[in-house]
């Protein structure tokens, strides 16, 4: 019934020949003023000034991570709404999050996201908005049976991702978002708990303060013994968040997070022998603000590596300063830098790297992706490309590529934000918060297979990844993950590969 709905509502926009002006004769002002969230905004018939009633949808975006710039009411049963743009940058508008209440029950109602400012989409494969409720708080795809993207004359023939919807519940609250949020407060209520373990291999320090002035936080997870002066240190370095919207990469940076400090025998080993630096969100007021790439002043910092301003793009200033100065201690080797972001147009996990003219390095920069591809079913290596766009120039994995020395590697760890294919397979798995967490937890394994530290294993226990082993200290409470496994044979393969000790 939704789908035919929604079917014959786009055929009848197709077929309109004028063009609704979106920026002009509107009373509530063009998409381009929009520079705030929609409050408890009721929105009812034109004309309508009785007492408000049940299905007289009110719609609110005013919270972390919100975003809802404007709704226009065209019938009873169909909503235009605005994607407030980035604050400061009216390039972006993606990143979609809002909540719905005041709904009757069975209330059947069309939702066109209007304004996206990119084309392309994985709308187009399948991907679908996020939702879930007062009375149902896990969140969940949307049938993608009900959802429809196309250009649209209504629109100055941008493209529109409509969706179908029927509320059931009169009392609950509905929220729907582009995609899993994971909020600056989510990561602030985590990392307090994984403080408050008191592990002795896990060091919690503020690096610095946003713009907002909220915390930059940076841990350190390493056996302590490691810190001592007189041994030298393998160094990883992890990022996520620099794009805000880009919410699965905190997911992944959770797993990684949630298997180091784990009791897992391959986590244990891992302290051992290497240093793990994570920067979990390294954009927190473009979180906090609900933007989809930029920071509260409108920056993609991803673009201002080469010269952070400390008082522009504090953050990164920070970052880099730390990297700078790790790099240039003779008793530290940075091997590492991963920063982990989130595709809106392809499939599976992937990594970006850099282009070398040494032919020996390049075949060693391909090593760890490929291990990553053993480890994980939904990481590609086919899709993982090397490249020097002139565009690219300013992002952390290329201004580090070309400042850190050539026994360094330096990536950008892509995921969708929809979904993966399993080898074999030709239909799309679509991604979970689990399933993205668990990437996180074999990226994090991968590390043993690097550096060959398969041996340091006590008492010949399994390296693979079991549910029971890893626990995730988020604050919706204590979940268990599902594990991916190797059998011998997989890791007797990879030890012809030309893996550094």
């Amino acid at each position: 019934m939704e789908r035919r709905l929604l079917c014959n509502r786009m055929e009848r926009k197709m077929e309109e020949n004028t063009v609704r002006d979106v920026e002009t004769g509107s009373e509530t002002g063009g998409e381009d003023a929009l520079v705030g969230n929609v409050n408890k905004l009721t929105v009812s018939p034109p004309g309508y000034t009785g007492a408000l009633r049940k299905g007289h949808l009110v719609f609110d975006a005013c919270f972390e991570s919100g975003n809802l710039g404007r709704v226009d009411y065209i019938s009873e049963f169909e909503f235009d709404l605005f994607i407030r743009p980035d604050t400061c940058n009216p390039r972006f508008r993606v990143w979609f999050n809002f909540t719905v209440e005041n709904v009757r029950e069975t209330q059947r109602v069309i939702f066109n996201v209007v304004n996206f400012s990119k084309t392309k989409s994985l709308y187009r494969d399948g991907m679908s908005p996020v939702v879930k409720s007062t009375s149902r708080p896990k969140w969940q795809r949307l049938p993608a049976k009900n959802v429809y993207y196309y250009r649209c004359p209504d629109h100055r023939r941008n493209y529109v991702m409509s969706f179908a919807f029927c509320f059931d519940r009169e009392d609950d609250v509905y929220q729907f978002a582009y995609c899993y949020p994971y909020t600056y407060s989510r990561l602030q209520h985590y990392l307090a708990s994984l403080e408050r373990r008191n592990l002795p291999y896990l060091q919690r320090e503020q690096l610095g303060l946003s713009v907002q002035q909220r915390r930059l936080d940076l841990l350190t997870i390493t056996n302590p013994d490691h810190l001592s002066p007189d041994r030298e240190k393998k160094l990883v370095f992890l990022t996520a968040r620099v794009h805000p919207g880009e919410s699965p990469a905190s997911f992944i940076c959770q797993g990684v997070i949630d298997f180091l400090v784990s009791q897992h025998p391959v986590a244990q080993v891992l302290r051992d022998h290497v240093i793990f630096k994570i920067v979990p969100m390294l954009n927190p007021d473009g979180v906090y603000l609900g933007n989809y790439r930029c920071s509260l002043m409108g920056f993609d910092l991803n673009r201002h590596w080469q010269d952070p301003s400390p008082w522009a793009h504090p953050t990164l200033h920070a970052v880099k300063q730390l990297i700078v100065q790790m790099n240039q201690d003779p008793r530290v080797s940075l091997e590492f830098y991963i920063d982990v972001h989130a595709h809106s147009t392809m499939l599976n996990g992937f990594m970006y790297g850099n282009v070398f003219e040494d032919e020996e390095r390049v075949q060693r920069q391909a090593v760890f992706p490929r291990l990553l591809c053993q480890n994980a079913p939904d990481f590609s290596f086919s899709n993982t490309s090397f490249n020097r766009d002139v565009v690219k120039a300013g992002t952390g994995r290329r201004f580090l590529g070309g400042l850190l020395d050539d026994t360094s590697y330096c990536y950008t760890l892509e995921v969708s934000f929809y979904s993966y294919m399993m080898a074999g397979s030709t239909a799309p798995v679509p991604y979970t918060e689990e399933t993205y967490t668990k990437l996180g937890r074999n990226v994090a394994r991968t590390f043993l297979d690097y550096y060959k530290l398969n041996n340091f294993i006590k008492d010949n226990r399994p390296t693979h990844i079991q549910s029971s082993e890893v626990m995730s200290q988020t604050g919706d409470g204590n979940r268990k993950g599902n594990g991916v496994g190797r059998d011998a044979a997989d890791r007797e393969r990879e030890k012809s590969q030309g893996v550094r000790h």
